[in-house]
């Protein structure tokens, strides 16, 4: 079984681009922390959405938004300037998708975030 659950922010605005067939692609990356205190690790993942989520991501979400994804690692390969590349991703699915944790509104009118937005809240 291959399910990837994951919580965090974006560290830059989403890109959307279309396939020739017409299909929205949405791109992003989020910063997800794990630990406390001197323990704190902080890992970056690549998040892919495709289709009409795909759109909506693209549209609602900006850098610093706090999102909770969920669906499938993928990884794949491309040749850069003669150089074999190796990418990791996380292609969110039917297992959930993307979470709008917070608005594109908060996100641009709030500096500090939300103590209440930031606590842990399971599944």
């Amino acid at each position: 079984m291959n399910i990837v659950a994951l919580t965090g922010r974006l560290t830059a605005d989403p890109t959307i681009k279309y396939t020739q067939s017409g299909k929205a692609v949405c791109a992003f990356d989020i910063a997800v922390d794990d630990g406390f205190g001197e323990n704190k690790n902080t890992y970056f993942h690549r998040i892919v959405v495709w289709g009409k989520p795909a759109e909506s991501c693209g549209n609602n979400l900006t850098k610093g938004s706090k999102v909770n994804v969920k669906g499938k690692l993928t990884s794949r390969s491309y040749e850069s300037n003669g150089q074999k590349r190796y990418v990791t991703e996380v292609v969110a699915d039917a297992y959930g998708g993307v979470e709008f944790l917070s608005s594109k509104q908060s996100n641009q009118s709030n500096s500090q975030s939300n103590p209440i937005e930031d606590e842990i809240v399971p599944f």
